[in-house]
């Protein structure tokens, strides 16, 4: 046995907890969350069913943590992990699934399905499975600060660009402020604009907030590759910051996957409640809709429609929040099939737009979504999630349907009263 074999299979032992036992052990093999994954809808290959993409955790729960698997595996009957099995495997993982979770809410006795596949990457990425395009954006992460290798002077020039754009100065590093902004490189490099509406919204609101130099990327490449310590040392960043800048609340931009790592999973990454809040961005403005700091004018007469992002909505339950908002600023809101909690994903999260040798499966099934807005016809799409947009924009393009996207918290700044 190789030793990065070794490690692989040690990691998927390490995963197999109470949890992880009792979902095998309760899974009654019923084939629903096959059909709430796009990646089985949209291609009827029986491999890309949810439960299928656990094999290799199972394996080692049923030959390591039951009496029929050891006994099994005295008398060599028991299917091994091996180098073959998790080459097999990888493309199933990394390429066909976005931990988007819709799965797991149809699962008739309630398993995660989920939250195993993701245990399940964490030996295939200690093993050496992981696709290299992710490999690289969690190396830069941990050594530049960026999965997209953005670095602060990058930031800088951005920030100087918006300040020249809007008159309105933005806050780096300033100590004691209400809140501090998280922001993912593509926020950075591709829609700087969230950045200029953020200041605009704020400033009306008057909100005190800032951004740290030491710690302003938000996407956390270890949750998507599955390596939990590089995980925790991402959120331990923001964790240094935020307590460095004595910040009240720590905002989450429109990212899903930043959202779940730094809300839902970061405290238990580094083994400690937060001594601040987390929200995401639209949570911050809903709550200034509420208290009635966020005022708009004017309404978008053109037939709105909102994709939720997987992360934010299915598994952080940012749902009423987005609509809240768009009511301001809309009287032709309709919602897709299947929307809210059971939207369907745009097929990119997880780690799969970082991966080019998923490009040709993740345009695929976008088929499904495609399906979705052909079934309203909107005139433009709403989001919240940075990520999505960029894959919606290759889907859209892809599947010839010429729909403007659009960014919430940037609308919301165009109607500020």
């Amino acid at each position: 046995m190789s030793a990065s074999l070794e490690k692989g299979i040690n990691a998927l032992k390490e995963q197999v907890d109470s949890s992880v036992a009792s979902f095998f052990s309760s899974c009654v093999h019923c084939g629903m969350c096959a059909d709430a994954c796009l990646f089985y809808t949209e291609t009827d290959d029986p491999e890309r069913t949810p439960i299928n993409k656990t094999e290799p955790l199972r394996r080692i729960w049923k030959s390591e943590y039951t009496l029929i698997g050891r006994i099994g595996k005295l008398f060599g009957l028991t299917k091994k992990v091996d180098d073959q099995l998790l080459t097999d495997w990888e493309t199933l993982v990394y390429d066909s699934c976005t931990l988007c979770g819709r799965c797991s809410m149809v699962c008739p006795v309630g398993n995660d399905i989920a939250m195993m596949i993701r245990k399940t990457r964490e030996g295939m990425a200690a093993a050496g499975h992981a696709p290299e395009g992710l490999i690289g954006a969690t190396t830069r992460a941990v050594t530049i600060g960026s999965p997209m290798g953005v670095k602060l002077p990058a930031l800088q020039a951005q920030i100087g660009h918006v300040e020249k754009d809007t008159g309105m100065k933005v806050p780096v590093d300033v100590e004691g402020a209400e809140y501090m902004l998280l922001l993912s490189s593509m926020e950075i490099m591709n829609f700087p604009e969230f950045i200029g509406a953020i200041a605009k919204i704020f400033d009306k609101a008057g909100v005190s907030w800032t951004i740290s130099s030491e710690a302003f990327e938000a996407t956390n490449s270890g949750i998507q590759i599955g390596v939990s310590d590089i995980a925790a040392e991402l959120v331990q960043r923001v964790v240094d910051a935020a307590e460095k800048l004595k910040v009240k609340t720590v905002i989450s931009p429109e990212c899903g996957h930043a959202y779940f790592a730094i809300r839902w999973e970061g405290p238990n990454l580094i083994g400690k409640p937060f001594n601040f809040k987390v929200r995401h961005v639209l949570e911050v403005l809903d709550e200034l809709r509420k208290d009635g700091r966020l005022k708009t004018t004017g309404m978008e007469s053109q037939k709105l429609t909102y994709h939720d992002p997987c992360q934010i909505a299915r598994r952080g339950g940012v749902i009423d929040e987005p609509r809240n908002l768009l009511n301001m600023i809309s009287d032709n809101f309709v919602e897709m099939p299947d929307t809210g909690k059971m939207n369907w994903c745009c097929g990119a999260g997880g780690g799969v737009s970082s991966n080019e040798r998923a490009d040709e499966i993740r345009l695929k099934v976008f088929q499904r979504k495609k399906d979705q807005l052909d079934a309203i016809r909107p005139d433009a799409i709403v989001s919240a999630c940075s990520n999505c947009r960029i894959h919606l924009e290759d889907g859209l393009e892809e599947y010839h349907m010429d729909i403007p996207l659009l960014s919430l918290t940037e609308t919301l700044a165009e109607h500020l009263e």
